[in-house]
């Protein structure tokens, strides 16, 4: 199970781990923190030393009822900062965190390997085709809605059997179209309230039959903190703890805060099942 970035082939086999990096003013847990080149590339630097494979980059926060962002601003955020990183570290495999597709055009022409779209290409008719002629590996996510209104798209007969066919008719039209790294996102958070979230985690290691690497991302997250009482700040053992959890059921790909603590848990996981 490999992915294909920028011609460098990720495997897949043994699970990896991918670091968030926002920089966005309002972010759930990270927002405003990385402003300036000096602190975007020390958080690289770090995550990369601390073993993330792959760097998520997201100029538009998705957090519930967050405050939309016009492709102009996303835009002006978010590439200036692939430069940046890749000048830097020129070896990082950047994702890129955006339903809209000329931002991913821009962002893969200058230097980007994957796109990772929480519309699964439903925002932004183009998209899909547009990962297709650069021929890039696509993260395709489940939600309802936007994240101005997608907490009130909670209704499901099944959550985890309309999930499942969410991905069935994405992925159709999908392949369709030419597209051949495809990973899959449950999308924990979107469109889904607490007990529902645990219910697609219980279920997780079922996504093995749509035979798609799944990425989770779970860090930090309301499931975690609301469920512990406490807040995103005092969420990482919280966190850690459902990591594993998702590894035992098959997750291959971790969308991480914070990387070092995540590979501690990849690295345990390996072990156990070496």
């Amino acid at each position: 199970m490999t992915i294909n970035c920028n011609g460098k082939l990720i495997s897949l086999h043994q699970p990896k781990v991918m670091g968030i990096l926002n920089v966005t003013p309002d972010s759930f847990y990270d927002g405003g923190k990385y402003k300036d080149h000096s602190s975007i590339l020390h958080q690289v630097d770090k995550m990369k030393n601390d073993g993330a494979s792959i760097i998520d980059v997201g100029a538009y926060s998705t957090r519930p009822g967050a405050l939309e962002v016009d492709e102009h601003t996303e835009l002006k955020r978010i590439v200036p900062i692939i430069s940046i990183i890749l000048k830097e570290f020129p070896d990082t495999i950047l994702s890129i965190d955006t339903f809209r597709s000329k931002v991913a055009k821009e962002c893969i022409t200058n230097g980007a390997a994957i796109i990772n779209d929480i519309s699964a290409g439903i925002q932004d008719e183009k998209m899909l085709t547009t990962v297709a002629q650069f021929n890039v590996p696509y993260i395709m996510m489940h939600m309802r809605g936007t994240p101005q209104n997608m907490q009130q798209q909670t209704n499901y007969n099944d959550v985890f059997k309309d999930v499942m066919l969410f991905f069935s008719e994405r992925l159709l039209i999908a392949k369709s179209l030419g597209i051949k790294d495809i990973v899959i996102d449950p999308g924990f958070g979107f469109a889904k309230n607490l007990n529902q979230n645990y219910e697609l985690l219980r279920q997780l290691e079922m996504m093995r039959f749509i035979e798609h690497p799944v990425l989770v991302g779970i860090s930090r997250k309301s499931m975690i903190y609301k469920t512990l009482n406490s807040t995103a700040d005092q969420a990482l053992n919280g966190t850690s703890a459902l990591h594993m959890v998702c590894l035992q059921k098959g997750a291959k790909i971790l969308r991480v805060h914070d990387v070092k603590e995540a590979m501690e848990c990849v690295k345990l996981h390996n072990q156990l099942n070496a």
